[in-house]
């Protein structure tokens, strides 16, 4: 869906001005996005395939839900959004927990320049959580042992989202502060 985003500045800071989310990757403009790490207590990391149809690493393993932050929306409301979108869960307020923002820039295609900050969250989640992907954006959901995940970053493995500014080193280290 090609919704509407807030432009951000090389800081992060809101400009003012608000584009079709095409128009900010095709422009190379920052805007802003959420990404939600489902774990639980025993130490299991939720994971998504992204869809075979998605414009960028099609079938490659990522981060539990991710998605862009409407104009005007919160970074609460997206996440919460996003969540019940990708995976067919409600989450609550007081389980979800920032742990850090990620200025990353990757260039797709040479009219796609993908600037984003990507603001990062954790969300404990039971492994019997009854979960629907999105047909749309999510080819499957699947829990791994964090060690499977610890592994896969460690040699930079194929079926990975490539690893940008040490995200997934982050993540792991603060899940295992939490379990």
């Amino acid at each position: 869906m090609d919704e509407q985003v807030d432009i951000l500045d090389g800081q992060g800071k809101p400009t003012g001005q608000v584009l079709l989310k095409s128009e900010a990757h095709r422009l190379g403009l920052f805007h802003p996005t959420v990404h939600i790490w489902c774990y639980s207590r025993s130490g299991q990391v939720l994971l998504q395939q992204r869809g075979r149809y998605k414009k960028t690493f099609p079938l490659k393993w990522d981060v539990s839900v991710a998605g862009h932050v409407g104009a005007g929306e919160s970074l609460e409301e997206a996440a919460f959004r996003e969540v019940t979108e990708e995976i067919g869960v409600t989450i609550s307020k007081e389980l979800l927990e920032k742990i850090a923002i990620f200025k990353t820039e990757h260039q797709h295609a040479e009219n796609f320049l993908d600037k984003e900050f990507n603001h990062t969250f954790l969300y404990q989640l039971s492994t019997d959580t009854a979960l629907k992907k999105q047909v749309s954006e999510v080819e499957a959901l699947q829990w791994f042992p964090l060690e499977k995940l610890k592994d896969w970053v460690q040699k930079n493995a194929v079926e990975l989202v490539p690893n940008l500014d040490q995200r997934y080193e982050k993540v792991i280290a603060e899940i295992l502060r939490r379990i």
